[in-house]
């Protein structure tokens, strides 16, 4: 892989609770390359949001904090750089489409205050030209009429436009690493293919690279280069997507997998994942999944298994993956 663009290093976020802090994403790392589309996946509540919030600092301090790791973005470490630099940053050289546009959107301003709001911070852009700009920006996002939309509240926009105007914001001023958090999540499948479509498009356009947070395995499949898994806080495998699909190691991943309508007939009821995910500061002290793992040998449930590298490129923390010897017996 090229020098990463993006390079977290062993990146923990804990959280304020009723018995102390408790850690809802645990010593993650994971790297993304110029023009690389990296698929981050898992249940919900696994800490994928949080590592995308993490990485632009914006979880809600105090009660969220980054207790150890890096964040390496071209070089610099965003978890330690100066706020004021961390602003030069945001929405320039990194964009983030947030998960529900309802409610990142700014109610009480209109759209072409929200998207020139960046052009004026970023790229010093005033007046007519920042018009220009932010009509040209909801043409590229596919908004017809754009003009007729710049003095429009988010109330009066449908799902697919309110999710379109986060876009232009996120692309605003040609980042090199868009965060997409769920972008498709409450719209229709017709719109949710266009939308995914056109960051297609664009990245390739404009050369950036894309980490897409997902629960959907066909958007991953289908969009993406690599992709990492993750169970209660923890990176347990990443492997090329092709890879991945083809060959899952870890039992989860295996899981995941079988639950997909994709191959099952219609009507037939989908294999499920037996039990829950454990919460924060109810983890057992070794392998978060053993209590629901049709795979687990004694060690699981005492020991963490570490995220190691696998043969042919990827990594895996599992003692007892899918096909292995144990696995077979």
């Amino acid at each position: 892989m090229a020098a990463p663009l993006l390079d977290i290093d062993g990146l923990t976020v804990s959280f304020a609770g009723p018995a102390g802090r408790n850690a809802v994403v645990e010593d993650l790392s994971l790297a993304i390359a110029p023009g690389e589309v990296y698929g981050l996946v898992g249940e919900s509540g696994c800490g994928k949001s949080i590592t995308a919030l993490s990485i632009l600092r914006l979880i809600p301090a105090p009660a969220a904090h980054i207790d150890s790791g890096r964040i390496r973005f071209d070089g610099e470490d965003l978890a330690t750089v100066p706020a004021r630099r961390l602003r030069q940053i945001r929405g320039h050289a990194i964009g983030m489409i947030f998960q529900e546009p309802m409610t990142s959107l700014n109610p009480v301003f209109t759209i072409g205050d929200q998207i020139g709001e960046s052009l004026i911070l970023h790229r010093r852009l005033r007046g007519e030209a920042a018009r220009r700009e932010t009509t040209r920006l909801l043409d590229m996002v596919g908004l017809p009429a754009a003009r007729g939309l710049l003095g429009r509240y988010p109330h009066e926009l449908s799902g697919g436009q309110r999710q379109r105007v986060m876009i232009a914001i996120a692309l605003a001023c040609s980042p090199r690493l868009l965060i997409a958090d769920e972008p498709t999540t409450a719209l229709d499948v017709t719109i949710q293919a266009q939308i995914l479509e056109l960051i297609d498009g664009l990245r390739r356009e404009l050369g950036m690279a894309v980490l897409l947070i997902t629960h959907d395995l066909g958007v991953v499949s289908e969009r993406c280069d690599r992709v990492g898994v993750m169970y209660a806080g923890r990176m347990i495998e990443e492997q090329p997507a092709s890879s991945l699909f083809h060959r899952p190691r870890h039992p989860y991943t295996v899981g995941l997998m079988r639950s997909r309508p994709a191959g099952h007939p219609r009507g037939d009821r989908l294999p499920t994942i037996e039990g829950t995910v454990p919460p924060p500061g109810r983890r057992p002290p070794g392998c978060a999944f053993e209590p629901r793992c049709g795979n687990r040998l004694e060690r699981c449930g005492a020991e963490r298994p570490p995220l190691a590298a696998l043969d042919g490129g990827g990594r895996l923390a599992c003692f007892n993956p899918a096909g292995s010897a144990e696995a077979r017996q």
